[in-house]
């Protein structure tokens, strides 16, 4: 149950930026493509507008996501060092929401930059209404795109419909 002495935190999903195609390397290691870095270069200050500074980022192992929060962050202040989490890459919905879960209240500011199908999906099951929003990430979200949740209860209590997509948010580039 919520309540309103709760802080309501800020949950930002991000796909990572366009990828280079799997070349016979394998999915793990597959640099950004120039786009791909073009975008996160162009969009780290302006998400940093529009959702941070972040308290928190978690980042999936895999070189592209990592490539992504790099650019993004240009070491700016508003974004911090990453946590880089194996378990993030090909996670399903329910495994980062346990990942979520086990956040320190005083995060309020939470960027996840992990990988399609799961972000959309996420999204899609934490949203609290079925709207236009939540037909839309039932369709999935495109290389670089950047949902923004508010997230009005405790972490621990983060689960279906308990928090609402704000804001869907891209590159210009």
């Amino acid at each position: 149950m919520w309540h309103s002495r709760d802080v309501t935190k800020t949950l930002v999903l991000l796909r990572h930026a366009k990828a280079e195609v799997e070349a016979g390397l394998g999915d793990h290691p597959r640099p950004l493509a120039a786009r791909g870095r073009r975008q996160s270069n162009a969009f780290g200050a302006d998400l940093a507008d529009a959702a941070g500074p972040f308290d928190v980022a978690l980042v999936s192992s895999s070189l592209r996501t990592r490539e992504t929060y790099r650019l993004l962050a240009h070491g700016a202040p508003e974004y911090p060092t990453p946590r880089i989490l194996d378990e993030l890459y090909l996670a399903a919905p329910r495994q980062i929401i346990r990942v979520l879960q086990a956040l320190d209240e005083s995060a309020q500011r939470v960027l996840v930059v992990g990988h399609e199908p799961a972000l959309s999906n996420l999204a899609h099951i934490l949203h609290d209404q079925w709207d236009a929003t939540a037909s839309a990430l039932a369709s999935g979200i495109p290389t670089a795109m950047a949902v923004v949740l508010d997230v009005p209860a405790p972490w621990a209590d983060l689960d279906r419909q308990s928090a609402h997509v704000t804001a869907m948010l891209r590159p210009e580039h």
